[in-house]
């Protein structure tokens, strides 16, 4: 009896109302969830025969399967975060365990991993500057920025005069195949 009454106090919904609310979620945007995941399934094509290789423990593992579940639910800031994230933590590591081995800073800036792996030869310039771009897109979602800034989301809809969500959905595009991709560097991809 008490199990019922300390339930009953903390929530009126009962499982059958949590389960139509799970349901109508899962039915919501069905089309778009199937294409994102085939997106998703073309793009991952790249990956090594054998998979990929993921240094940066279980804080990158948990940034690409997160990103991927993230990208086919239609989340698509969370999409953004996870794959700048996923970069970040994936090549520092990289260079702090790889092969070639360096001793690097306990904080060390994403800037100066892309640079150090510009320079160490684990990415090319032209992956560099796309990282740099998905972390252009990540900062104005996680740092203010005022209306006026040309990075803020409600002055990109303004100005090009599209929705949110199709911003939102095109950068978490990129920010997906920029992770695959790099996921699929040489460093990384296992093939048989």
């Amino acid at each position: 009896m008490t199990d019922q009454v300390q339930s009953e106090l903390l929530s009126t919904i009962t499982d059958i109302d949590v389960f139509r609310i799970l349901l109508a979620d899962l039915h919501d945007d069905m089309a778009g969830k199937v294409a994102r995941f085939r997106q998703l399934a073309d793009l991952s094509a790249a990956l090594g025969s054998s998979g990929t290789m993921m240094p940066g423990g279980e804080t990158a593992f948990a940034a690409w399967t997160e990103a991927r579940s993230s990208f086919v639910h239609g989340n698509y800031m969370a999409t953004v975060l996870l794959c700048q994230g996923l970069a970040e933590h994936l090549l520092a590591a990289h260079l702090a365990v790889g092969i070639n081995g360096r001793e690097i800073p306990n904080r060390v800036s994403f800037s100066e991993t892309l640079n150090r792996c510009v320079a160490g030869n684990v990415i090319q310039q032209r992956d560099a500057d796309d990282l740099r771009r998905l972390m252009s897109l990540r900062n104005p979602l996680t740092h203010y920025r005022s209306i006026d800034d040309p990075s803020n989301l409600s002055r990109r809809v303004v100005d090009a005069r599209l929705p949110a969500e199709m911003h939102l959905l095109n950068d978490a595009s990129f920010a997906m195949s920029v992770a695959i991709r790099l996921l699929a560097l040489p460093a990384f991809r296992l093939d048989d």
